[in-house]
């Protein structure tokens, strides 16, 4: 059984084998690693949710900011949001709940519960999740303009 520090060994061992110190884009405040794919910045991180029999699940989780929701053409907008996320296999669009109007963003996420992932498994998901996010930040921003991308979400 995978346990979340094995995880971000992964995550760690994967950012060093590209060549990059992953001491530079750890962020100790919010356990997460931030690294570039192309234009789109993933934040990824394990995070743990306590289940009503007791024990604790723990998920892989990647974020990327992929576009701010435009002040006119919602509709439009959120339309063209669910057309991508049924195409993004493994990949789904989410918005922050709450966010301010003026900085209100739409968010690549993936997440898989931990159990049984190994290295293998934790470079895909990272790779996918990196090409998604480059992809679908380049169709939004070719489809409705925008701006760069929103700091790190708050999970």
């Amino acid at each position: 059984m995978s346990t979340p520090q094995q995880i971000l060994d992964n995550v760690k061992n994967f950012i060093q084998s590209v060549g990059v110190d992953p001491t530079t884009c750890w962020n100790e405040q919010n356990k997460a690693y931030y690294v570039f794919k192309g234009s789109a910045k993933l934040e990824i991180f394990v995070s743990s949710h306590p289940q009503n029999d007791g024990t604790t699940r723990h998920y892989l989780r990647i974020f990327s900011g992929i576009a701010k929701v435009p002040a006119t053409d919602k509709e439009r907008f959120y339309r063209r949001c669910l057309e991508v996320s049924d195409q993004s296999l493994g990949v789904k669009l989410t918005a922050m709940p709450n966010a301010d109007p003026t900085n209100d963003w739409i968010y690549a996420t993936y997440e898989r519960d931990i159990a049984g992932m190994d290295y293998n498994e934790t470079v895909t998901c990272i790779n996918d999740m990196g090409l998604w996010a480059d992809w679908l930040d380049d169709q939004f921003k070719n489809e409705f303009g925008g701006g760069s991308n929103p700091s790190a979400p708050n999970q």
